[in-house]
């Protein structure tokens, strides 16, 4: 996992950011949003007593502009909350909104027209990729699906989408075993920017990583950030990688919403007892 000191050394995330969206302005919001699943039986026909509330009763805002950190340990439900916000997983009770429309009630006619503003970015590269496509089909798949146009036209764009990844079109005849796990994050990225969207829920993107290629992919999520404008809800079990990236930190424990707040104020003056062990288990590198 990336490590780095509070002062934002071991990682150069450039300070300045100019988005496109105006602060202040709720792209996404979540209320009471809640995720439960029973506890399955065994092959005897035992067990199915009881459930699990992955995600319970969680309520917050996602600014037009911003990435606000998900961070907590595994199993925590960030995930699950990240999947419920895109409803690629549908809740068990309660709300999100995207750019004022209420996802949960929207048919598939009209979710399937949403999606292109609403990407993901998954945290394994190795899985995410399918292996029997070559690159320019994987990342030229949504332009496919909602942009019917011509090959010329899509085989143009997954070029200018490679490049802004740091990659070439020597890339695209290939197939994903041929590239490192770093590689393979970047055509994930680029296949989530096809649509050009404007939020994305980035899920672990850099714990599949070592740390200096998951640092490289941190560097790149914040300059696309600041050349497409987007929303990031990036979610992350590690604290140093949440502090460089986001502009606010949520924090997720046993499926709640236990702290929200501005990045600095939560990593400086927690008031959670869960967020300061968090913390407290931050490694530091020091000269």
């Amino acid at each position: 996992m990336l490590v780095a000191q509070s002062r934002r050394g071991a990682l150069h995330v450039p300070a300045a950011r100019a988005f496109c969206y105006h602060r202040g302005v709720a792209l996404v919001e979540v209320r009471n949003l809640t995720k439960v699943y029973p506890l399955g039986q065994n092959v005897f026909g035992g067990g199915g007593h009881g459930e699990v509330r992955a995600v319970d009763d969680v309520s917050l805002q996602i600014e037009a502009g911003e990435t606000l950190g998900l961070v907590g340990e595994s199993g925590s439900g960030k995930s699950t909350l990240g999947r419920l916000v895109l409803r690629l997983i549908e809740p068990t009770s309660g709300s999100v909104s995207f750019e004022g429309k209420d996802l949960v009630s929207l048919g598939h006619g009209e979710l399937r027209r949403l999606r292109r503003d609403m990407q993901i970015i998954f945290q394994d590269p190795f899985g995410s990729l399918d292996p029997r496509f070559r690159v320019e089909d994987i990342v030229a798949e949504p332009l496919v699906i909602h942009e019917p146009g011509s090959r010329v036209t899509r085989r143009q764009r997954v070029r200018e989408l490679l490049r802004a990844v740091g990659m070439d079109e020597s890339a695209m005849p290939r197939y994903p075993h041929e590239f490192s796990g770093g590689q393979r994050q970047r055509i994930g990225i680029a296949r989530a920017l096809a649509l050009r969207p404007k939020f994305i829920v980035a899920d672990e993107p850099v714990s599949a990583l070592d740390v200096s290629v998951g640092a490289q992919i941190v560097n790149l999520l914040a300059q696309l950030q600041r050349e497409f404008g987007l929303t990031y809800l990036f979610i992350s079990h590690s604290m140093p990688v949440v502090r460089y990236l986001a502009t606010r930190i949520a924090v997720m424990y046993r499926g709640k919403l236990v702290e929200v707040g501005p990045t600095d104020k939560i990593t400086t003056h927690p008031q959670n007892a869960y967020t300061q062990s968090l913390l407290a288990a931050t490694p530091v590198i020091t000269a």
